[in-house]
């Protein structure tokens, strides 16, 4: 069965509906000292064998910024978000939180819940996309989480339906890439980098290319995300999504319509939707002999310099948050690289509390309570790719990490 077609998809939770009473906003973590960078680092890379020397030059990156990773003040943040847009729409759910990595730990929010008498939570990941890391990774956390706790059959954890082609999710990289390319289109002409110098001769299909950017990961576990038996190409669901992604904002930056539309400056719009584009990735680890997707997002930037592409437009669009990598790997090494090489550059903000991100979160939450109260009408699940609406409840050997002989088993009170 390929997911490609959503029709053959079930679209709810097959068990029998029981009441949520508490939303689990669940994230990576991140250091908020110097004295906190490498432990963090430790817990990250537990069990790979990285060594010291190798933590501390990652540590530099963190270091640079005081030690001080921004993402847990962007998870308050989005926690206090979701806490308002809950409380507007009437809906009596507490927010609790809880981080992979770092302080405040899954395992303390599942501690929190249990004591407050919550039983059944329904978890909110800070990644769009199927992966072993940005996925499956997770909910083997949460079942580790609920085994350490001693809570498990006490808690039952489920788990949004992953978000990556949700309106909320894209609409704002539709706008930040329409922004950024009416913008480049204004300095160049200023520049006079139009053909033989004409200020009024810049043609952005021509001279812009927009760069989709999101973290690389191996080969290997690319080919293996999703379903096992999925037909999506040579980068499994990971890359599949992501390219899909990238299409759907490409024709959305000239239309004047749909849940995407938005404002386009001047006349530009017309010509917006045939900028070429590339999916590039960056924040490659592991040993060099590993092969990991690619290009490099700043190899990519080298070659378009190259070949005379005078702007280019930066989306991560495998980002939820502005946090350390997008800082680091593009607002510093990025986008130097593109100065250096004589390009206009712009970095498009990630969704990070972005109100149509925010509303598109609680409408995830909602479709899961619909399906409680009413778990025979359909449900209404936007998506805006073919690929979606991805199901609720992960497959078998969805997303195996190919480097690890077996995974966590499943528990009881974790949705599989």
């Amino acid at each position: 069965m390929s997911v490609c077609d959503p029709t053959t998809l079930p679209d709810r939770d097959p068990r029998p509906p029981a009441p949520y009473d508490a939303v689990l906003l669940v994230s990576f973590g991140g250091p908020e000292g110097q004295d906190d960078v490498i432990p963090f680092l430790r817990n990250v890379t537990r069990g790979r064998g990285i060594p010291e020397e190798r933590l501390e030059e990652v540590a530099h990156h963190y270091r640079h910024f005081g030690g001080v990773s921004p993402i847990n003040d962007q998870n308050r943040a989005l926690r206090a978000a979701l806490r308002a847009e809950l409380d507007a729409r009437g809906l009596d759910l507490p927010v609790l939180w809880g981080n992979r990595n770092w302080d405040p730990y899954v395992a303390d929010a599942l501690r929190e819940a249990h004591a407050a008498g919550h039983r059944r939570l329904l978890a909110v990941v800070t990644s769009a996309y199927s992966s072993y890391s940005s996925c499956r990774q997770y909910r083997e956390d949460l079942a580790g989480a609920l085994i350490e706790t001693g809570l498990e059959g006490e808690l039952t954890i489920d788990k949004v339906r992953q978000y990556f082609d949700h309106p909320g999710f894209v609409s704002p990289f539709v706008e930040g890439v329409r922004g950024a390319l009416v913008r480049a289109h204004d300095a160049l002409r200023a520049a006079g980098e139009g053909t033989a110098g004409a200020t009024d001769d810049v043609d952005l299909v021509r001279d812009a290319h927009v760069l989709f950017v999101t973290h690389s990961i191996p080969t290997s576990t690319a080919v293996a995300s999703g379903p096992r038996d999925a037909q999506l190409g040579d980068e499994g669901a990971y890359g599949a999504q992501h390219r899909a992604v990238a299409d759907v904002v490409m024709a959305s930056i000239g239309s004047s319509d749909g849940p995407t539309a938005g404002s386009t400056s001047g006349a530009h719009g017309a010509a917006l939707a045939g900028v070429p584009w590339s999916l590039v990735y960056q924040s490659r680890s592991g040993a060099p002999t590993t092969p990991w997707l690619e290009p490099d997002i700043n190899d990519a930037i080298a070659e378009l310099a190259e070949r005379g592409v005078k702007a280019v437009v930066i989306a991560p669009i495998g980002f939820v948050s502005d946090h350390l990598e997008v800082m680091w790997d593009l607002d510093e090494e990025a986008l130097t690289t593109a100065r250096e090489a004589g390009l206009h550059a712009e970095r498009v903000p990630t969704p990070g509390v972005h109100p149509a991100f925010v509303t598109g979160l609680v409408d995830l939450v909602q479709e899961r309570l619909a399906g409680q109260t009413d778990p025979v009408t359909p449900r209404s699940r936007p998506a805006l790719t073919a690929l979606g609406p991805w199901y609720d409840v992960c497959r078998p050997g969805c997303c195996l990490n190919p480097a690890m002989r077996e995974t966590r088993p499943a528990v009881a009170g974790l949705a599989p």
